[in-house]
């Protein structure tokens, strides 16, 4: 495994042995980001389920600000901060080493917005439908947020989650890749809410 392109690109990235978590392979790394990017000017990354924490730091290899990583396995933590060093720029990325709902509360608490969303949980469609309710209920996520869903092929997720609908799919191997993207008309419907308390 290596970043795929940006500033870390080709730098090898370690993965951890065994069945807890499931590496995104580089192919299917390189097709997420020219789905969705592939670059980016600035913004904040969440990647609930990191794992080795490869999409994130590939995430702001391509131009994200920062990236918050949250794992709750102990041999993938140690991963993720063996790849986060590599990049040494570590300032760039937060560990959270928790389970996601969690890391979700805490997160929500401090007031924290998002402009990109990864999430490849275990247990796909029901996990990713709450995840997804619970960030936009929170009001953590930007206006022209990105959600990328990692599943297994067989998993079908729901066209529309809350205020967000099924923009792009694919795939790839084992993996279906699911892109999320809130409706328009949902936000200008809150921007028109807005303006009326400004006004009010």
């Amino acid at each position: 495994m290596r970043v795929v392109a940006g500033d870390y690109g080709g730098r090898p990235l370690k993965a951890l042995d065994g069945k807890t978590t499931r590496p995104t392979t580089d192919k299917v790394k390189g097709a997420i980001f020219n789905m969705i990017g592939p670059y980016f000017n600035g913004g904040r990354a969440l990647d609930l389920f990191a794992g080795s924490g490869g999409l994130s730091i590939e995430a702001v290899s391509r131009g994200m600000d920062e990236a918050v990583l949250v794992e709750k396995d102990f041999r993938a933590q140690k991963i993720v901060m063996e790849n986060i060093k590599m990049t040494k720029e570590d300032s760039k990325f937060t560990l959270l080493k928790m389970p996601a709902e969690k890391a979700m509360n805490s997160l929500a608490t401090q007031g924290q917005k998002f402009d990109l969303v990864l999430l490849d949980p275990p247990y796909a469609k029901e996990e990713i439908e709450n995840n997804i309710q619970f960030l936009q209920d929170k009001d953590m996520l930007s206006d022209d947020v990105i959600i990328v869903c990692e599943t297994d092929k067989s998993v079908d997720l729901s066209n529309e989650i809350g205020s967000f609908e099924l923009i792009k799919q694919k795939i790839y191997g084992i993996s279906k890749i699911s892109i999320y993207e809130k409706v328009l008309d949902q936000v200008e419907e809150e921007n028109n809410k807005d303006m009326e308390q400004v006004n009010d």
